[in-house]
């Protein structure tokens, strides 16, 4: 079997991190008996600088003919840093999503013990804490009518959602929670937003196929709390677009460091696979940063594949290297491993597996 994967190195760190995970195809091919074909393509700032484009055309093709997308990471500070910039990093991402029909976002969230001691909360609040956060890709604000008055002292961004857009990936997080421990939180802000109460209706209406599932329901301020005081209460949140950029970056910080959360982006038939972190320009090319998010990212892959026994043992590997301290310096200070160094114990323990 052949699966063909377009690699969107993308900006600042993204080009490192992502060579440490495709270090390991090599591996997977030969001992899953499967051929993988690599195309790469262009995204985000390093996009903007050779095509004047943050996604062009060409990648888009590229992506639409793949079997998955793996991506690395989108952002440059030079256009952060110009709110007048028209073309900026981001509208690659937001357009991909569109382009690939990638409607959901899944994010795990699981604690490691050997990182306890570096994450903010205090070890009992990171007992068993194991949840998936499902967020809607392609609607709401992001994607809403925007414009400024003609003063440009008003600015306003719409907000749209449909049942259809809504069932789909409830539908999802439903089947999904199906399969962990059997509970569901909507996470909304149904007592003040329209939207908000089109997305609680339409997940109630779809409760009763799913008379297994322990559904509930949190304002998205209540969640944002709960997320800090009691993660391990949990397994599967669904929620809009908005709410979930912002909860799954609060929830990436729980673990002790963002460079360990993966994510996939699925849809209409098509996936793409990023770490949660951002493109860290400044420290691109010091061979410091942490490529388990992306290595773990590739992992989801693989399950995405059917290869579920190399992505399982990706994981098994990436917990032994805590174990081991085979780390980078966001995670141990004290004699750090460089980022190729990481990569490169990962390759050699997945080929003993």
């Amino acid at each position: 079997m052949t699966f063909k994967i377009v690699v969107l190195p993308g900006d600042g760190i993204g080009p490192e991190v992502t060579k440490q995970a495709l270090k390991l195809l090599p591996v997977i091919a030969e001992k899953e008996n499967v051929e993988f074909v690599l195309e790469e393509g262009l995204i985000g700032a390093t996009a903007i600088d050779q095509t004047g484009n943050p996604l062009p055309d060409d990648t888009i093709e590229k992506c639409l003919g793949s079997d998955a997308v793996l991506l690395g990471a989108v952002g440059h500070p030079k256009y952060d840093l110009d709110p007048t910039a028209k073309v900026r990093p981001e509208q690659g991402l937001l357009k991909i999503r569109k382009s690939l029909g990638l409607f959901a976002n899944i994010r795990p969230v699981k604690t490691f013990p050997e990182l306890d001691p570096i994450s903010p909360l205090k070890d009992h609040l990171l007992k068993g804490v194991d949840f998936i956060v499902y967020r809607e890709l392609t609607g709401g604000i992001y994607f809403g009518e925007k414009g400024r008055s003609e003063d440009g002292t008003e600015a306003w961004d719409h907000c749209n959602y449909s049942a259809g857009e809504i069932e789909r990936i409830a539908r999802m997080a439903f089947e999904t929670a199906g399969q962990r421990r059997k509970k569901l939180t909507l996470v909304d802000k149904a007592n003040v937003l329209e939207t908000s109460r089109l997305w609680r209706e339409t997940v109630q209406n779809l409760a009763p196929e799913y008379p297994d599932i322990d559904l509930d329901f949190m304002f998205v301020d209540n969640a944002a709390m709960q997320i800090i005081l009691q993660p391990s209460f949990f397994d599967v949140i669904l929620t809009e677009n908005m709410f979930g950029d912002i909860i799954t970056d609060e929830a990436s910080v729980i673990v002790g460091s963002i460079g360990m959360l993966p994510s996939a982006s699925v849809g209409d038939g098509k996936a793409l696979f990023e770490p949660i972190h951002g493109s860290a320009p400044q420290i691109a090319g010091k061979d410091i940063a942490n490529p388990f998010a992306t290595i773990l990212s590739l992992a989801m892959m693989m399950d995405h594949f059917g290869l579920v026994n190399s992505a399982e043992n990706i994981r098994r590997i990436v917990t032994d290297a805590l174990g081991a301290g085979i780390v980078t310096g966001d995670i141990k200070e004290q004699e750090p491993k460089g980022t190729t160094e990481v990569g490169d114990w990962v390759y050699e323990q997945l080929k003993s597996f």
